[in-house]
């Protein structure tokens, strides 16, 4: 035989991660939206309080509340994108989409850092500080940083629930909204008992905040945009090699999208003497071992004389 190709198959677990996909959109929407006037209700009590302490640290706190409405704008519409079918000018589907949300996310937080930083740095050089707040403005800001707690609670419960990516990368950086949240309470009381050029420094470590949070989101989402291996090729050989009929392995190459689903290309040698029917049962067979091993997958296999 000169060779036989297996086809791109979506298998049924395939099919079925991509539709169970689609189903879950709406429910990550609603969460989105959940989240959304949340973050509305905190970006209004922060900027208040900011306002009305001229503290530069409740101000960047506001500053990083705020980015993440915008993020959420923008993730509301990229999951919808994200749930669409492959077609003609996307046949590996639209899940990507949902990662350059992330992107996007990782952008807003770079903003926030070099603004907040530029901030504070002309504050110290210029040695001013915040007004001294009330009680009432040092509670307002203990609320928003428990509505921070109950945000980041809800976004990783659904986005594990609903296997979102754009949800859990939001939550990490909400999660760095109540540490940030956190240090802005500490300006707020250190203004009231009289060391409010305490505040400067406290926004800087605000902005380092903001700086490792961002890098740790895009860390996790360039590998799925740029198609790092998914799995390792010596663990789909040691699969495939096992299957009656495969001679050896020559090439192996996979990717993952956002959701789970893995695209594997595999080429195997079979006896030279093989029928074309013969390899393409052998290739049926090495897809299904690679399906049952790591889940729903859509494989091709190319098929080699020995």
């Amino acid at each position: 035989m000169t060779g036989a190709t297996g086809p791109v198959r979506r298998t049924p677990d395939a099919v079925a991660a991509h539709d169970d996909r689609r189903s879950r959109q709406p429910a990550v929407r609603r969460a989105l939206t959940v989240v959304l006037c949340l973050n509305v209700i905190i970006v209004a009590a922060k900027l208040g309080v900011g306002l009305g302490t001229r503290s530069l640290t409740v101000l960047g706190a506001a500053l990083e509340s705020g980015l993440d409405l915008l993020n959420l704008i923008i993730g509301m519409t990229l999951v919808s994108v994200a749930s669409r079918a492959p077609d003609e000018e996307h046949p590996y589907g639209h899940d990507k989409f949902e990662s350059l949300g992330t992107l996007a996310i990782v952008g807003f937080l770079s903003i926030s850092f070099f603004e907040l930083l530029r901030s504070a740095v002309s504050q110290l050089a210029n040695q001013r500080g915040p007004f001294r707040p009330t009680g009432a403005e040092v509670a307002v800001l203990v609320g928003t940083a428990a509505m921070n707690v109950i945000v980041v609670w809800y976004e990783r419960h659904k986005g594990r629930a609903l296997d979102s990516v754009f949800l859990m990368a939001d939550a990490k950086h909400t999660s760095s909204d109540f540490y940030v949240t956190l240090l802005a309470i500490a300006s707020l009381l250190l203004a009231r008992s009289g060391r409010g050029g305490l505040d400067a420094p406290l926004a800087i470590v605000v902005a380092l905040l903001i700086a490792r949070n961002g890098y740790a989101i895009l860390k996790g989402s360039v590998p799925v945009l740029v198609d790092e291996r998914a799995v390792d090729a010596a663990e789909i050989r040691q699969l495939v090699v096992t299957v009656p009929g495969v001679s050896d392995v020559r090439s192996v190459r996979s990717r993952a999208t956002p959701s789970g689903l893995l695209f594997a290309e595999v080429i195997i040698g079979v006896d030279a003497a093989t029928t074309v029917a013969d390899a393409h049962a052998v290739a049926d067979a090495v897809e299904e071992r690679i399906r049952r091993a790591l889940g729903a997958a859509e494989v091709t296999v190319h098929v080699e004389p020995a």
